[in-house]
């Protein structure tokens, strides 16, 4: 099988086109985020015009009050009195509107969030569905959930949070630094000097904390699937004392996050107090030069000559400007996991989908799709090539289950075959064992008469048709598998039962759970046919599991059975109990076995004993036990299977 691991992570390929895509999502939403950016345009217009009613409260508002109580006169002072309180509720008028706007702006946000998460979500899972058996069968389960909970949430932050905010910083930068040219063109160019240390110092810091945050999530990915591997295997873990070795290789991993999180973050979080202290300075400085071009008098504009509601607009106007440099500097780290979490779900929804092309490898001799032979060695070279009627076309309508291999090679990479010249032929009605070594290929035989892989040379036809030419749902309805390792979804038994053939009724259900023996055991469980599975079925014994994943076999009512060591967590007297019932499955239907005990397999009519992909041995019972090969070292315990 193909090495378990990580594939697709990295840094972020290209940035830009990443972002774009993301954004496409928000053409579903636009409406939404135009009442957004208008919430934003409105809260940086009341700032700006409450800083012009701050700065005529300090300079006209309270200086006349207290003229006016000074002279004493009540005409003057109800006058003063009113223009006060016009500005204090003026001012009061504006902050309530700037709240109301950041209440419907974080509201906008939260559904236009929950919206393109929900389709990222869909588009992943819905494409994930559709990819071949190898993509699952390569990656952990962890490296799998990752992408939907790590890297999505790594989205919904960049949309919900960073995005948002940098467009209302942009925009409040924008906005103040017109307003503060304005207002003083002195004080103006202090800023503008300012600004360009913050944005070199944050550009430095940003570049070397980039690179951590993409192996801070590689490391994350790698301990939510060691984590869950080791919490399935618990009882392994648990028989064989590896409680130490398991700690010892989570201590491991658990250190190489916390380094990648340290180096990443450690960067990451003098973002804001190297930011705030520069813009402290700024503050300083700001109030420094404003007090002396108040005591002196200077200014470049006459019209700009500086007064103490002049200076406090202004520092308030700095505050302002300095505070979104540092939310955009702070945003900056969201941005780069969420695009790296991004190129890693869009990689998945990228990724070619289960197809029901079929490719078949051209050997010595053959034709190509114009007629014109061509002389490949297929012992030295591999040329593939589609074959012009490859494309799983045919629809299947009644299928009787006659199964043929004709010189099969398969290799789940191309640099190690695991069969080879597999050639087999299976009956309507017959059932087929096989037998060997663990690794020998007797499940990767099965995996190919459904199409989970395709063959790199030879042919497997079902009742005459080669099955690259049939559409692959259909070849598969007419197929069922049992599996040594069951799965039950967290639904009642009958619905589990149903999964077979979602159209079954409950009496064809009850059916196959009383052809495969499970209705007894079922019918005592609390609330019988109703009764709820968790977790895989965990409040059953394996052996019930397994009785039940029969039962779903049954109901589908398949041309072609597999059994992969399906009675393998049953016991002697359980398996017994079932025999008769399984032949009654197995009447009429083109069975393959896979079993360790040779016992379930001796009323085959056919045994394959194979070795390292080979078939070695072939025949019933009686003449494999006549040749006093392999198989009848294997029954009559002078050799075990490993």
């Amino acid at each position: 099988m193909p090495p378990h691991g990580l594939r697709g992570v990295g840094k972020p390929k290209d940035a830009k086109k990443t972002f774009a895509r993301i954004m496409k999502y928000f053409s579903k939403y636009m409406l939404l985020f135009a009442i957004v950016v208008i919430t934003i345009l409105l809260q940086s217009a009341a700032t700006l015009v409450s800083v012009e009613f701050t700065q005529q409260l300090f300079d006209k508002g309270i200086p006349n009050l207290v003229e006016a109580h000074m002279i004493g006169l009540s005409g003057p002072i109800k006058e003063a009195t009113t223009q006060f309180a016009g500005l204090i509720f003026t001012l009061i008028g504006i902050y309530l509107l700037v709240i109301l706007c950041i209440y419907i702006h974080n509201i906008s946000m939260v559904f236009i969030s929950r919206g393109i998460l929900k389709d990222i979500r869909d588009d992943l899972f819905i494409h994930m569905e559709k990819l071949p058996i190898k993509y699952f069968d390569s990656r952990t389960h962890g490296e799998l959930m990752s992408h939907y909970t790590n890297d999505v949430d790594a989205i919904r932050q960049m949309l919900s949070q960073s995005i948002p905010q940098i467009i209302s910083s942009v925009i409040t930068i924008g906005s103040t630094f017109i307003f503060m040219i304005i207002k003083s063109i002195e004080l103006t160019l202090i800023c503008v000097v300012m600004v360009v240390v913050i944005m070199m110092s944050s550009s430095l810091v940003a570049k070397r904390s980039g690179k951590y945050f993409v192996k801070q999530q590689i490391n994350l990915g790698q301990l939510n699937g060691y984590i869950e591997e080791m919490i399935e295997g618990q009882k392994v873990v648990k028989v064989f004392n590896y409680e130490e070795k398991a700690k010892e290789r989570f201590s491991k991993i658990n250190h190489d996050l916390a380094n990648s999180y340290a180096k990443a973050n450690g960067m990451a979080f003098s973002f804001g107090p190297m930011t705030n202290n520069l813009n402290h300075i700024h503050y300083a400085l700001t109030a420094l030069v404003g007090a002396i071009m108040i005591a002196t008098g200077f200014s470049i504009i006459p019209s700009q000559t500086m007064s103490a509601g002049l200076l406090i607009a202004f520092l308030i106007l700095t505050k302002q400007f300095g505070m979104p440099l540092s939310q955009i500097a702070q945003q900056f780290n969201s941005i780069i996991i969420a695009l790296a979490a991004s190129e890693r779900v869009f990689s998945v929804i990228d990724m070619e989908p289960e197809k029901d092309e079929g490719y078949v490898t051209m050997t010595y001799g053959e034709k190509d799709e114009n007629g014109n032979v061509v002389e490949v060695d297929h012992k030295t070279s591999l040329f593939l090539w589609k074959h012009p009627h490859s494309d799983g076309t045919i629809t299947l309508e009644e299928v009787k289950g006659d199964v043929r291999f004709f010189d099969v090679d398969f290799g789940y990479n191309d640099e190690k075959m695991v069969l080879h010249d597999v050639s087999l032929f299976a009956k309507p009605g017959q059932k087929i064992a096989f037998v060997g070594s663990t690794g020998a290929g007797k499940t990767t035989i099965t995996n190919l008469i459904n199409r989970f892989y395709d063959v790199q040379d030879g042919k497997i036809r079902v009742d005459g048709i080669n099955i690259n030419k049939i559409k692959k749902a259909d070849l598969r309805r007419t197929q069922s598998i049992v599996l040594q390792d069951t799965h039950l979804f967290t639904d009642t038994v009958i619905e589990n039962i149903r999964y077979g053939r979602l159209d079954a009724t409950d009496e064809e259900c009850i059916k196959a759970a009383k052809l495969a023996n499970a209705h007894y055991f079922i019918s005592h469980l609390p609330e019988g046919y109703n009764t709820m599975l968790v977790n895989d079925g965990t409040n059953l014994s394996q052996g019930q599991r397994q009785l039940i994943a029969i039962a779903r076999a049954a109901v589908a009512d398949p041309a072609i059975l597999i059994l992969d060591e399906a009675t393998s967590s049953i016991d002697t007297r359980t398996e017994m109990l079932i025999e008769k019932g399984m032949d009654e499955l197995m009447k009429g239907r083109t069975v393959f076995v896979i079993a360790h005990r040779l016992s379930t397999v001796r009323n085959s009519q056919a045994i394959m004993v194979l070795e390292n992909g080979r078939i070695i041995e072939r025949g019933d019972h009686e003449e494999l036990i006549k040749q006093k090969g392999k198989y009848y070292q294997l029954y009559t315990g002078a050799f075990e299977l490993d």
